[in-house]
Parts: C-alpha cells; sequence; structure tokens
C-alpha cells in the first residue's frame, strides 16, 4: 500500500481517497485507538501519555513521515489548550470559591430546606444541576455525595432514591453543558456556536435528567435497597478547619447569601445565551449591539466576568482576606494539570485523525450510508467510551473523526452534532472508568450494584439524550 502523507491528504482533502487509502486509514484508526485502549486498560498508563502514543502509532499506520505527524500533535494540542485550556482554568477557579466559601453548602442547604418527601429527588436533581455547572463531574462527586449520604440517613430515604438524580444532573452537566471540557472540545473541533449548543444542550438536558434521575431512581431503589454507608459520611469542608483549602484552620466567616451565590454561578450561562438570542434577533455582525454581546457573551469574558464577581460576592461576602482569595484561587489550578494534559492530548490526537485524512474518510463513506451523520457521530462515541472509560477520549476522539459532517450543517444541526458526541460519550459507564469506582466506592455497593444503578443510569442517559437530539434534528 502506498504511504500517505499528512501533506497530501490535509492538502488534497477534496480529492476521493481511493478504496485502498481507506483501508490503510481503516486500519490506522482501529489501530491508533487499540493502543489508546491497552495502554488505559491493560497497562494503567495515563491517558495524556496514551494519546500521545496513540497518535503516534495512527501517523505510523497510515504511512505519514513521523515528523510531520508530531508537528499535528503539537498543533493539534496547542490549539486545544489554546482554545479551551483558560475556560477550564476559569471554570476551576470558580468551582472553587464556590466549594470554600460556603456558597455550594448554602444552595444545598436553601433547597433541602424547601424539599421534602416525594420531592427530595427532585430538589437533588436541581441541586446537582446547578452546583455541577461550573465544576467538573469528579469534583461535583466529592462535594455533592456527603450531601446525598447526609439526606438519605437523616430522612431514611433508599440511598438510590436519593444518589442517583444527584449523580444524573451532574453526568448529564458534564457530557452536555459547556463550559464543561468535553463539550467545549468538541465546539471547537465542529466549529459549532457555543451559545446555540449552550441553549439546546439546556433543552436536550432537562427531559434527560428527569427520565434518567428521578424516574429511573424509582426503578433503581428497587433493584438495589441499601441504606446510606455510615463509614462514607465524612464531615463537611467548612467542619475540618483547613479542609476548605484557604489558609491554616480558617473556616469561612460568614456564609454568602443564596440568592448572590445562584447570581453568580448562572451569570456565564446568561451571559452566553444571550448572545446566542441577540445573535438570532438582530443578526447583523456588525450592528453596535450584536458586537457588544459578542464580547461579552464569549466564553472567555462570561467566565471571567463570573470570577471576578465571585471575589466578591463569594470570597470577600464569606469573610476572605486578599491572601486567602489568592490562596484559594491558586489551590484551585493545581488538579487541573492532569485534565488539561488530557484534553490537549485529545486535541493532538484529534488533529493527526484530520490531517491523515480519517474525516475526509468519514465523510466520504458515509456518503453512501443510510446512516445519519448525528446517529454516526453518537455511535463512533459509543464505541470509543465503552473502550477507554473517559468521556472525555471519547469526545475529543470522535469529535475530530466527525469534524467535517458539520461543513455544510446549518449552525442548529452543528450544535446537536455536538450534543450527539456528548450522548455518545456518557454510554455505560463500566469498569474502566474512574467515576464507576468513585460511586462504588461512595455508596458502600458491590460491582454488580454499581452496574445495575449507576452503568443502567449512563446508558438512560445517552439513549434519551441521543435520541431528543435527533428528534430536534427533524424540526430545526
Amino acid at each position: 500500500m502506498t504511504s500517505l502523507s499528512v501533506e497530501t491528504l490535509a492538502a488534497g482533502a477534496a480529492e476521493p481517497i481511493t478504496s485502498a487509502g481507506h483501508a490503510q486509514l481503516g486500519i490506522a484508526v482501529l489501530a491508533g485507538i487499540a493502543v489508546i485502549v491497552l495502554l488505559i486498560t491493560k497497562f494503567k498508563v495515563h491517558a495524556f501519555l496514551a494519546l500521545t502514543i496513540g497518535s503516534l502509532a495512527l501517523g505510523a499506520f497510515a504511512g505519514a513521515p513521523l515528523d510531520k505527524v508530531i508537528t499535528s500533535f503539537t498543533n493539534g494540542l496547542g490549539s486545544t489548550v489554546a482554545g479551551v485550556g483558560v475556560l477550564i482554568a476559569l471554570g476551576a477557579i470558580l468551582g472553587k470559591l464556590l466549594a470554600d466559601s460556603g456558597g455550594a453548602d448554602k444552595i444545598v442547604d436553601t433547597i433541602l430546606a424547601r424539599a421534602g418527601g416525594r420531592s427530595m429527588p427532585w430538589a437533588m436533581v436541581l441541586i446537582a444541576s446547578v452546583i455541577g455547572l461550573p465544576l467538573f463531574f469528579e469534583v461535583g462527586i466529592v462535594l455533592l455525595i456527603p450531601v446525598v449520604l447526609m439526606v438519605a440517613k437523616r430522612g431514611n430515604y433508599s440511598l438510590m432514591r436519593i444518589g442517583i438524580p444527584a449523580l444524573a444532573g451532574l453526568s448529564v452537566m458534564h457530557g452536555l453543558i459547556p463550559p464543561h471540557p468535553g463539550p467545549l472540545v468538541a465546539i471547537d473541533a465542529v466549529g459549532a456556536n457555543l451559545g446555540v449548543t449552550l441553549a439546546l444542550g439546556v433543552l436536550v438536558a432537562i427531559p434527560t435528567v428527569i427520565i434518567a434521575g428521578p424516574l429511573f431512581s424509582k426503578v433503581a431503589a428497587r433493584w438495589v435497597d441499601i441504606p446510606a454507608p455510615e463509614k462514607m459520611i465524612p464531615r463537611r469542608p467548612s467542619e475540618e478547619g483547613d479542609g476548605t483549602g484557604g489558609e491554616p484552620g480558617a473556616a469561612a466567616v460568614r456564609v454568602p447569601s443564596f440568592g448572590a451565590t445562584i447570581a453568580t454561578v448562572l451569570l456565564p450561562v446568561f451571559l452566553m445565551l444571550a448572545k446566542a438570542l441577540v445573535d438570532i434577533v438582530v443578526d447583523d455582525p456588525e450592528h453596535t449591539v450584536q458586537r457588544v454581546f459578542d464580547v461579552i457573551g464569549s466564553p472567555l469574558i462570561a467566565l471571567l466576568a463570573a470570577v471576578l464577581v465571585a471575589m466578591f460576592t463569594l470570597g470577600r461576602a464569606a469573610g476572605f482576606t486578599r491572601g486567602r482569595i489568592t490562596a484559594t484561587v491558586e489551590k484551585s489550578l493545581a488538579p487541573i494539570a492532569g485534565i488539561l494534559l488530557i484534553v490537549g492530548a485529545g486535541g493532538g490526537f484529534k488533529q493527526t485523525l484530520i490531517d491523515s485524512g480519517v474525516g475526509q474518510m468519514v465523510l466520504q463513506i458515509s456518503q453512501d450510508w443510510a446512516i445519519p451523520a448525528l446517529l454516526l457521530a453518537w455511535l463512533i462515541a459509543v464505541v470509543i467510551r465503552l473502550a477507554t472509560g473517559s468521556a472525555t477520549v471519547a469526545t475529543v476522539s470522535a469529535a475530530g473523526l466527525v469534524a467535517p459532517l458539520a461543513a455544510d450543517m446549518t449552525t442548529a444541526h452543528a450544535a446537536l452534532l455536538v450534543l450527539a458526541i456528548g450522548a455518545g460519550s456518557l454510554f455505560f459507564s463500566h469498569v474502566n472508568d474512574a467515576g464507576f469506582w468513585l460511586v462504588k466506592e461512595y455508596f458502600g455497593m458491590n460491582v454488580g450494584q454499581t452496574v445495575k444503578t449507576w452503568s443502567v443510569m449512563e446508558t438512560i442517559i445517552s439513549v434519551v439524550a441521543g435520541a431528543l437530539v435527533l428528534l430536534l434534528s427533524l424540526v430545526l
């Protein structure tokens, strides 16, 4: 087989790839993904290293010169970190301020004080969805699980009746709603409009989280009827002296108000949605109003504004000194180093896929298939998710593969393509997913119980969200 140089395939995207080229590229893709899967699952290699090595393997099997492959990978890594890295950092700062100031506890306590009985699962969905907007999934779990356990114990609820709605709220936010890393990377890869994706994501997320949360929790509670494990009910950070990550022994002096906390968390969402609305109503890039909202509604400015506001509405309102706020910001950035590297390497893998001609190959083949582009994107993300266990790896890899399909799509359909990828990336979390073990240990379940609850819930989210995306594509 003839070798496939990156230069030739990248520059000749308009030229059809031969059948022999399809075969070689298909083998290269399978080999690259297989390398990533084996390194992550069998050899327990960090996802950053696995994606880096897998990208090189993909280029080598495609027959491209390794120096060109390295250039593609580094360019993809750099552009992804440049486009998404700052947003991830700002989201981490906002989440840390929310947690350390006691704002997250305030949201939880206020909503729980107004809920009880049958409304409690719905309250947990609301809490998790609001808290999950600025927080990474793992951070959200660590923050909310103690609350879930305390509510289940105090109200004598089945743990699944309370826990599943909270997990569903966090998971849906993580997979479908920017500014989470997965959706942001997919938006960047396919060139979708962030505001439109956010609006449609919320539209898909609401019925999805209702079905996978409060409704499924009734079934899950019958399948796995267990109480909250006593040993897994830790004290809240505010009760642990230095647990908040601030100055030694310093807890928040005051707790921010509920209204100020909610307004701060939702500020970037409102700004980005306002931009999307103005873009639709005004529809004139040169109009002064649209230009203003294009700036203040951009994710960078929206999140930066929320962080600056949070320093006063959360940090100063909680009695933090300037030094304490600085320390909180510093401590928020260290844990995201691994996430940034994984997301960046995922972007490098995506660029290697594109420059090797894989995206063009998928575009050519899909023209002969009787399968919608959105369903294809969902299926590709599902396969990679099942293989690697990582929703982020599944999202960035699938986005790289199907990005050419968005070239002729409308703004709405490009946004739906992002949501289809995000939905597929959540499919059936199992033993190769760190989230699976996190939920298992916190809830004191065995592997079988975790599969019947957490894994099934993730699958419901993926299938329901995917189906809603396909339905929306018929009317938009």
